[in-house]
């Protein structure tokens, strides 16, 4: 099947899509994904999947259902090792080392790469014990510093404001936007350089999105991001680079101005439009 050849670290309009003013992405590689296959069971589900995924870039991955996107997105930290029978062929480096070598410290790993599920998860504790959950787990006990990480992570997330004043009150007493918000605000409280995203607005009203989106456009300043989406229009407004899956495989990827307007693969051009999907 024909794949794009237009370089994944290709440079950035100065314009997205949605109109949004967009830096050029880095050209820095913080993911580099080399001839990736993986199986459930007998099941082969990602075929050959090669590509770079830059720094301090939004990433979407776009696709019908079952197409893959998930799957790859759960490579990258390597969630679908919790999974039994499955395995995989290629190599996944992150920052220039392979994640799937025998000594890499997991925890670390999935402290470095942070994941916000498509469904809110919040614990059922306070808002301010969600945010420094990680850092409780990492023996971390200095009051002053849980509450100023408290703070900023709230104030990344966009939602300092809204629960200031309700910090030891249950997270479970937030609507679904705040509670996938500070989900986000508990991945970022780790310290983490890339966040992972799987659909992480497919469940909230068009306002809450809309903030999700907001947020998503301010975190690339300082992290890598990958998000799944079949919202064509959603990844046209947050993302700077866009690939395309289709029954398991990497049909196309390049810098999302150009994917959405020019592509470069005739089924690329059919499920945008709608034609299949």
């Amino acid at each position: 099947m024909a794949v794009s050849t237009l370089p994944f670290t290709a440079i950035m309009t100065e314009r997205n899509v949605a109109g949004r003013d967009v830096a050029p992405a880095s050209t820095s590689i913080k993911f580099r994904v080399k001839n990736l296959d993986f199986w459930y069971g007998k099941n082969h589900s990602l075929h050959n999947i090669s590509l770079d995924i830059p720094d301090r870039s939004v990433l979407a991955l776009i696709g019908p259902s079952g197409c893959g996107k998930s799957t790859f997105l759960r490579t990258l930290n390597r969630m679908n090792d919790l999974i039994e029978n499955t395995h995989h062929t290629g190599d996944i480096q992150l920052d220039g080392q392979e994640i799937y070598r025998r000594d890499i410290d997991l925890v670390d790993l999935r402290r470095r790469v942070g994941m916000v599920f498509q469904k809110s998860n919040p614990f059922p504790k306070s808002v301010f014990e969600n945010v420094i959950f990680g850092q409780r787990m990492a023996g971390v006990r200095n009051r002053a510093f849980l509450q100023e990480k408290t703070e900023l992570c709230l104030r990344q997330a966009a939602l300092w404001d809204e629960v200031k004043d309700r910090l030891h009150s249950s997270a479970l007493e937030l609507s679904g936007g705040q509670q996938q918000r500070l989900c986000i605000a508990r991945a970022l409280a780790t310290d983490p350089e890339v966040l992972l995203m799987d659909e992480p607005a497919s469940a909230l009203d068009p306002a809450s999105t809309a903030r999700i989106e907001d947020l998503i456009f301010e975190l690339r300043k300082n992290y890598t991001i990958v998000i799944v989406t079949h919202n064509m229009q959603q990844a046209a407004r947050v993302s700077d680079m866009t690939a395309f899956f289709f029954q398991g495989r990497l049909i196309e990827v390049g810098a999302t101005d150009q994917l959405y307007t020019r592509p470069g693969v005739k089924q690329t051009e059919d499920y945008i439009t709608g034609r299949f999907g």
